[in-house]
């Protein structure tokens, strides 16, 4: 059953669905660490990742791996910093203009004298100053989830996270229903906290798809989506694809096995359990647009960097983290702790990964768009499947 990575469709049966679905090793027992590696040097990337950025950002070699050098540093400099600023800390995104991880820090504690300021520029990143700190702006959208739990979202609006960047809660709505008196109430507490940003855009939605050809694997034989990465044991993958006991069989029709866990919505991951001769590698697939990328760890990237994603229907797309802990209301319910992005996706891309550098960050949940004229995407966090199931990544 062994084939070469080389060709979109040879992939190792776990991986055979996403065009560059990185392959994780199996979880280990329950008690295995889920801690994310620390994020490696830019010059460990594979060059299809340099061939990716170059491509969608319009970089030169040179540039590209001085972008992914400087992402990683950022990568692995945030929770310092995050520490360092102590309850200042108003969040932190990358700058990719000035290269560098930019810090908010709130009232005085952004004074350049003031401790919080110092400490953060000892490590190596920059300082903003910003309104409201990300502990505030986490509480009122908390707000909105409550009452998303309590089913009084509206399905009007379609999206609220916070934006360490502006310091708001951002809620993306849609167009023509910036009024309704439904979706004011529902936004009222982030209104009153005067912390409220409203965008429109047309609703999300998961990005499953029915039997297809290609490099897909299925659910009972009729839905197809895209593996994400691998785990000891498995992979992870998108929880709306199928629920847990659906069976699972790979590009070949050959069964795969099951899915042991899953959750949608509320979350939108799953691991599913392989078998029947059937393994795992270290790898993200670039449907021959990129060469295939190993993944060596799951370092969280920071809004702002660069990321990429693959899938067995639109293959390679890459764009920018552009928000974190994000409730995407989509019309089967609201998922929480999302991350989105500029990167566009289609049905059939659930599930697949998302890379940052040589890091793992998530799998494909849903989003807004095509990949013809553009689209925005979120993914579940792959740290938080990682700990949830008590898997371990397989990494290079």
């Amino acid at each position: 059953m062994r084939r070469s990575l080389s060709l979109r469709w040879a992939l190792p049966v776990t991986l055979a669905l996403t065009a560059s679905a990185a392959v994780l090793q199996p979880a280990v027992a329950s008690g295995a660490d889920p801690a994310p590696r620390p994020a490696q040097r830019a010059e460990s990337v594979s060059p299809g990742m340099l061939g990716a950025l170059k491509k969608d950002f319009g970089l030169s070699t040179g540039e590209a791996r001085t972008r992914l050098r400087q992402e990683a540093a950022a990568t692995a400099l945030a929770p310092k910093a995050e520490k360092a600023a102590g309850s200042a800390f108003g969040g932190s995104w990358y700058d990719s203009a000035r290269g560098t991880l930019v810090v908010g820090l709130t009232g005085s504690g952004a004074r350049a004298d003031a401790a919080p300021a110092k400490a953060v520029r000892a490590l190596g990143a920059e300082v903003r100053e910003t309104a409201h700190s990300a502990r505030y702006l986490d509480s009122v959208k908390g707000r909105l989830d409550s009452a998303s739990r309590s089913g009084k979202a509206p399905s009007a609006v379609h999206r609220w996270g916070t934006d360490p960047r502006t310091g708001a809660v951002v809620a993306e709505v849609a167009r023509g229903a910036e009024d309704r008196a439904e979706v004011k109430r529902f936004l009222a507490p982030a209104e009153k906290a005067g912390v409220l940003k409203v965008r429109t855009t047309e609703a999300a939605r998961p990005l499953a798809a029915g039997t297809v050809g290609g490099d897909p694997y299925y659910i009972n034989g009729n839905t197809r989506c895209s593996i994400g990465f691998s785990v000891v044991g498995g992979f992870v993958s998108a929880g709306h694809c199928g629920g847990q006991g659906s069976s699972v069989t790979g590009w070949d029709g050959s069964a795969m096995g099951t899915f042991a866990g899953s959750s949608f919505p509320g979350n939108d991951y799953s691991f599913v359990q392989i078998g029947n001769g059937w393994w795992t590698e270290p790898v993200v697939l670039g449907w021959g647009t990129v060469g295939d990328v190993l993944v060596r760890g799951s370092g969280e990237a920071p809004v702002g960097a660069s990321i990429c994603r693959s899938g067995s229907t639109t293959h390679w797309h890459c764009g920018t983290v552009q928000s974190k802990n994000d409730t995407v209301n989509y019309s089967q319910g609201a998922v929480y702790e999302m991350t989105g992005t500029s990167v566009c996706a289609e049905p059939g891309d659930s599930g697949g990964s998302f890379v940052s550098g040589d890091q793992a960050q998530g799998v494909t949940s849903g989003g807004s768009g095509n990949c013809s004229s553009g689209g925005q995407t979120w993914f579940q966090p792959v740290n938080e499947i990682l700990s949830t199931y008590g898997l371990t990544l397989v990494t290079a």
